[in-house]
This record gives C-alpha cells, structure tokens and sequence, in this order.
C-alpha cells in the first residue's frame, strides 16, 4: 500500500495540481453558495412536522409531476456525480453535491432524516447564525 501512495504522490504534476485546484475552488464555492442559498431561503417552520411540503402544490397535476419528476432526476444525478467527485482523485466536492442531491429527492422517511440532522445543537447553531446574516427568523423545530 505504501508504494501505491508514493506513486501516486510522485505522478502529480503541477499542471494537473493546477487543474485540481481550478476545478475544486468553484465547485466547492458553488456548492457552498446553493446550499447557503437554499438554508436562507427555508421557511423557518420548514422543520416543523405540521410544514406542508408539498412541492408546487398550487400548480396543475401534470405541471406539478413533471416538476417533481424533473427535481428527483436531477437529486439522483447529483447524488451520482457526488459519489464520483468523492473518488481519490478527482477534484471537486463530493460530500455537498451529495447533500445538495439528497435535499432534492424523495424518499420515504426523508422529513425525519432531516429533523434528526437538523435538530444537532451545532448544525442548527450555525444553520441559524447564516441566517440571521441574511435577516431571517431562526428554525423552529417541534
């Protein structure tokens, strides 16, 4: 195993660190912006278990299944592309895109998943402290 990890270290290039890092510092930046930017925009009873969450409810059936069709394919996509970036190796933010991918599906069991996460003192702490950035009331959890 060590040899392996010598090898690998010692094909680097510096062109190729290069373009690692032109390709990690925007996806992680982007990353960072989407998730930032959907925490903000979340209603601050989102996580409460009488939120309605359903998505586009307002609109016509068929607009309303496409869209949710539309949002679970693009989830799974970037679950999948997640799960390659996380590969040793490949550059960009595996582990956001996955929880960007993820915030996207639907699957059963989801809504507690993320009350369970969200409901961590130090994940809802620093949830809370961006949004107070933005001028948002704070999450309320049941």
């Amino acid at each position: 195993m060590f040899e392996w990890v010598t090898g690998f270290f010692s094909s680097i290039t510096l062109r190729g660190a290069l373009l690692w890092l032109l390709i990690f510092v925007p996806t992680f930046a982007a990353n960072l912006a989407i998730v930032s930017l959907v925490l903000v925009k979340l209603p601050a009873t989102y996580f409460k278990r009488s939120h309605d969450r359903k998505f586009l409810a307002n609109r016509p059936p068929i607009i309303r299944g496409l869209a949710i069709m539309g949002k679970n394919l693009l989830g799974v996509v970037l679950v999948v592309v997640g799960i390659l970036l996380s590969l040793p190796g490949v550059p960009g933010q595996g582990i956001l895109t996955i929880l960007l991918g993820v915030m996207l599906l639907d699957f059963p069991g989801k809504p507690r998943l993320e009350h369970w996460l969200v409901s961590r003192p130090k994940i809802l702490q620093a949830i809370n402290r961006l949004r107070h950035r933005f001028s948002k009331p704070a999450l309320v959890l049941d």
